[in-house]
């Protein structure tokens, strides 16, 4: 037999598997949830939402003139595919006062513009830390005895904007957290 012939039975073949999975609106594997094996495209994925603990928040250092804060974030991503964390805005609060708005990470404005994103991987927590620095405008006293005396009443508000790592399925979800 022509090896010719054999090879362009082989390529064909693979050409027609090819095709049919490429057009029959099947997926081979659901990357969101680990849905099963030749799943219909046309169900909606569905994009578990990702775990936000907060891990830390403490004190690094307090003198007259300003205190430093370190907050640090838990996050696990319970989906099949890992995600992109664009970025956390949160709010931080000291006895029902808001002190600080901070971020961690950068939202695009524009298609693929940013590089400062954190990717969650499947089921592997990842520990994001900020430090803040909050000035002592002197109209406070009573805040600055708790943050010397390292007693204060945190609370934290915030929201996170996530993807999929795949930039064609999954779509921008976004999570809303509070910590007491």
């Amino acid at each position: 037999m022509n090896r010719k012939i054999v090879f362009g039975g082989i390529v064909a073949a693979f050409g027609i598997v090819f095709g049919i999975v490429a057009f029959s609106g099947s997926t081979i594997i659901d990357d969101t949830s680990g849905g099963s094996i030749f799943s219909p495209s046309e169900v909606p994925r569905e994009t578990l939402p990702i775990k936000f603990e907060l891990e830390d928040i403490s004190i690094l250092e307090v003198n007259n003139k300003a205190a430093t804060i370190k907050v640090e974030f838990k996050v696990t991503n319970p989906n099949f595919k890992s995600v992109i964390l664009q970025v956390i805005t949160y709010e931080l609060f000291e006895n029902d006062v808001r002190l600080i708005i901070s971020q961690i990470g950068e939202r695009p404005i524009g298609m693929l513009e940013s590089s400062n994103y954190f990717p969650i991987l499947s089921e592997r927590p990842t520990f994001l830390k900020d430090t803040i620095t909050i000035k002592n405008s002197g109209n406070s006293p009573e805040l600055w005895d708790t943050l010397t005396n390292n007693t204060p009443q945190w609370k934290i508000k915030g929201v996170a904007y996530f993807s999929l790592s795949s930039i064609t399925s999954g779509g921008e979800n976004e999570i809303i957290f509070e910590f007491p």
